[in-house]
């Protein structure tokens, strides 16, 4: 695979890189349902030897556990394979499981501290503040400041704890406010042809200013893999997210899949996936570094490997946005 920079930093990432979040299993609120923990591991290895170089996770997937899952993977791995493994903070749970949202220095330094332990690791190559602000917060609540979360980042940088720090979820005034305070690694904004408002404003500023950019759900959580159907949807498990999501259910959900019915038409013209090529489409953009792209099993890490290498042509992006707009 080839390798691209991410932004000023000098790490080098595969076109693609493993995504964690449904590793965390059941019983959360934002989970995918129940995962068995050794196929989550076998996915990792298998995404690792077919050349992915980079795992994404975050703290409160599975409330610590798919950083527990990551960590278990690496480990069993010679040093020289290792993976770079990009984490996130800000979002923080109490003992009954409940979320809250927490920008305050203490808070993120814990978080980093926890999140070391958990992936049994020195430094953390890539720490993304995961939400400037979330939904779930409560109005009037005291949860400290994006400049103070930032200039915690930019501290546990220098002290070596984190190898560069970036952010997730985050608007133009967002990195505009914190590269006052310290330079920005990278953004990680959701894309998919289904979510494109970042076309708009987010990308063109990253390529200008020269921050790398990782999308997450470029085949939209699932619904462009080409292995969707609506008996698939009305059968997810009652805790999967996806239930409550508007792009799962109608008027949404029958357009959507047939825009992932044409990439599969397309992606068969290349003996590709609709998985692969939709995820080809995000890679199709100048300011995009690299797309996350989660598995929770060896197949489906064999079903979407090849967007690493395919290359849409103009004519076919052009078809597939097209259909997209018509649908």
């Amino acid at each position: 695979m080839e390798l691209r920079q991410l932004g000023p930093s000098d790490l080098h990432l595969t076109p693609i890189g493993f995504g964690a979040w449904a590793l965390g299993g059941a019983g959360w609120q934002f989970a995918w349902g129940p995962q068995d923990d050794e196929a989550s591991i076998r996915a990792i290895h298998h995404a690792l030897d077919l050349g992915v170089n980079w795992i994404d996770t975050a703290a409160v997937y599975g409330l610590g556990h798919s950083e527990e899952i990551v960590g278990r993977a690496v480990a069993e791995m010679p040093t020289a394979r290792r993976p770079y493994i990009f984490t996130k903070c800000s979002l923080v749970w109490d003992d009954q499981g409940r979320l809250s949202h927490r920008l305050r220095g203490e808070s993120i330094r814990r978080e980093a501290e926890s999140s070391l332990e958990r992936l049994g690791v020195d430094c953390i190559d890539l720490l993304q503040i995961h939400w400037p602000r979330w939904h779930g917060t409560p109005p009037g609540a005291d949860i400290g400041s994006l400049d103070e979360a930032w200039a915690t980042l930019a501290a546990l940088e220098q002290e070596g704890k984190v190898r560069h720090i970036g952010s997730s979820n985050f608007t133009v005034a967002d990195l505009e406010r914190v590269r006052a305070i310290a330079p920005i690694a990278s953004e990680q904004p959701p894309y998919s042809l289904l979510r494109r408002a970042i076309e708009m404003e987010l990308l063109p500023w990253c390529q200008l200013h020269h921050v790398g950019v990782i999308v997450y759900s470029p085949m939209q959580s699932g619904l462009l893999s080409g292995r969707m159907t609506k008996e698939r949807v009305a059968s997810l498990a009652a805790d999967d997210w996806r239930r409550g999501s508007v792009e799962f259910q109608e008027p949404k959900l029958t357009r959507n899949l047939q825009i992932a019915s044409k990439l599969e038409e397309i992606g068969r013209r290349h003996g590709r996936s609709a998985a692969e090529t939709a995820i080809a489409w995000t890679l199709r953009h100048p300011a995009v570094t690299g797309a996350i792209v989660g598995a929770r099993s060896p197949e489906q890490v064999d079903g979407t490997i090849g967007a690493a290498t395919f290359r849409l042509s103009a004519a076919e992006i052009d078809e597939i946005e097209q259909f997209a707009a018509n649908a």
